[in-house]
């Protein structure tokens, strides 16, 4: 892998570190105000707040990414490297699920604006919401708990900046043509 230089690095770390954090306040923002305007307490801002969660949650592994721009650890351990694909596992699932429901959401609002208030009850809106979370959080740990258990053999180190699943794939000494399929089967559907 060819390395960086030191300047680069910083300049990395600099870009980086202000567009998580410009993510990170803005999608705080969207959540307080959602939560703190009546007015915006409406099924798509329910939804919308839903995403700026899961979008804060997602950007857990970018201090590690962070980190390994300033050149202090480019290493992570078995453990750390199997939560963090289960995690952005989690979330990007959840995300993608997400839009989808917003999606649909939206749709009953354009195409039939007056039945809108008796479609779209609360209740309807927590199980929309509680569904992408259930279907991810088993999505996720049947992926990652798969790719984690194969047998692995001679240097096993993932050269990137995150843990992902194809590269801890290309790991393995067995045939990974299954995870793999698996793996495209979810995220085609």
């Amino acid at each position: 892998m060819k390395r960086l230089t030191p300047a680069l690095q910083r300049c990395l770390f600099g870009l980086f570190s202000t567009l998580c954090s410009a993510t990170l306040m803005g999608n705080a923002l969207v959540f307080l105000l959602i939560c703190l305007d009546y007015c915006l307490h409406s099924p798509m801002y329910f939804f919308l707040c839903h995403l700026s969660i899961v979008d804060i949650c997602a950007s857990s592994n970018v201090p590690h990414m962070l980190r390994s721009l300033l050149g202090q650890g480019r290493t992570i351990s078995f453990a750390g490297c199997g939560a963090q694909i289960h995690l952005y596992l989690i979330f990007a699932l959840t995300e993608c699920v997400l839009l989808a429901v917003m999606s649909s959401v939206r749709y009953v609002a354009i195409c039939r604006p007056l039945r809108y208030a008796l479609i779209t009850i609360w209740r309807l809106c927590l199980t929309l919401a509680t569904v992408p979370w259930a279907l991810a959080f088993v999505s996720g740990t049947l992926q990652a708990s798969l790719a984690l258990h194969l047998p692995f053999c001679g240097p096993c180190e993932v050269v990137h900046f995150s843990c992902e699943i194809l590269a801890v794939l290309k790991l393995a000494c067995t045939a990974t043509r299954a995870d793999k399929v698996l793996i495209f089967a979810v995220c085609v559907r």
